[in-house]
């Protein structure tokens, strides 16, 4: 994920939106707005409002690993278009996601991949569209920036959980059947095993301050969040679980992000916290660094609210499907998020 070149289209979003007319200071109050219920049978819509696919293999991909879940697919329009590193123009990116929004047929949408460029169309997005269609959206890394606006501005849960080209393990399979077809309060509780290891390490989670809280689930890839801090699209983080991922970040980049969540005051608002992982964030060269540990003490333990590290949320294979916007409870001893709450219309 292309993390720099995600905060340069940040900034050209911000001004097309100026030029557009949107109105920054337009706020809505969010109640929660919950998708219609999918089943087997249903059609699945695919897009790509993010970076461009070079391998048109993956596009196969994700049509047969939804096929391969009972659905009928309907490919974006602009699914396979390039526009430098994006998969199309804004316009043609938000096209996609309003017109699967505003097709009858389609009840759930699937982000073929993240990468970057997915804020470019936050302003171009039908939101009263959405609240008069509300239907899941899935996908992760780049695609918090569409968890964070669609709730920010509708209400709507989203699913922050496998890309329709990623990895549709039994883990990822079982997980979204019992969410989606049997509609089931899921436990989410890391998978563990010591495999030929004395003690547990794979998927090993560790409490930073022991404690349940419950509150409404929100976050996602911590560079796409921060790089929100201070438009419309910023949830409202009050009484919340936060949530947060990474990948490819050095330590000190981690520290610059939570510094912002502590300054635009995101982290003194929250109840509960959980880090999942953050794949390739060691220190590099140079006088030193700060540990990942000592970046979430500094920050973290000073809230003192439950928390708790290494949950099966981000860059990897076999992962959460996290509800953003939902309501859980959360047990940093167990290291585990329950929902509380049905997440479907009846």
């Amino acid at each position: 994920m292309n993390k720099r070149t995600f905060l340069k289209s940040f900034g050209m979003a911000a001004a097309s939106a100026s030029f557009l007319g949107f109105d920054f200071k337009k706020a809505y109050q969010t109640e929660i707005l919950l998708p219609k219920a999918i089943q087997k049978g249903d059609a699945v819509g695919i897009i790509s409002p993010s970076a461009a696919t070079a391998d048109r293999m993956e596009f196969t991909y994700a049509k047969e690993a939804m096929e391969a879940l009972g659905f009928k697919v309907k490919l974006g329009k602009n699914l396979t278009n390039r526009f430098g590193h994006l998969a199309g123009t804004d316009q043609e990116r938000a096209e996609d996601l309003n017109q699967m929004f505003a097709d009858s047929e389609v009840k759930a949408i699937v982000c073929i991949r993240g990468g970057s460029g997915a804020s470019r169309i936050l302003p171009l997005i039908d939101y009263d569209l959405v609240r008069k269609n509300p239907k899941p959206l899935m996908g992760y890394s780049d695609i918090t920036a569409l968890h964070c606006a669609l709730h920010s501005q509708t209400g709507l849960i989203s699913f922050h959980g496998p890309n329709g080209s990623g990895s549709w393990n039994s883990f990822n399979v079982k997980q979204f059947e019992n969410m989606f077809f049997n509609r089931e309060k899921v436990t989410f509780k890391n998978e563990g095993g010591k495999g030929d290891e004395l003690v547990l390490k794979a998927n090993r989670i560790q409490t930073l301050k022991s404690g349940t809280a419950e509150g409404k689930i929100l976050g996602g890839n911590l560079t796409v969040l921060s790089a929100l801090s201070g438009t419309p699209y910023y949830p409202d983080f009050q009484d919340a679980i936060l949530f947060i991922e990474d990948i490819g970040e050095d330590p000190y980049r981690i520290d610059r992000m939570m510094s912002t969540l502590q300054l635009n005051g995101t982290l003194s608002k929250i109840k509960g916290f959980i880090f999942g992982q953050c794949s390739d964030c060691k220190p590099g060269g140079g006088y030193g660094s700060l540990t990942l540990d000592q970046i979430l003490d500094q920050y973290v333990l000073p809230l003192n609210i439950p928390a708790y590290t290494g949950a099966m949320i981000g860059h990897i294979p076999r992962q959460f499907i996290v509800p953003v916007g939902a309501n859980v409870k959360m047990d940093a001893i167990t290291g585990t998020f329950t929902l509380t709450q049905s997440i479907f219309q009846s």
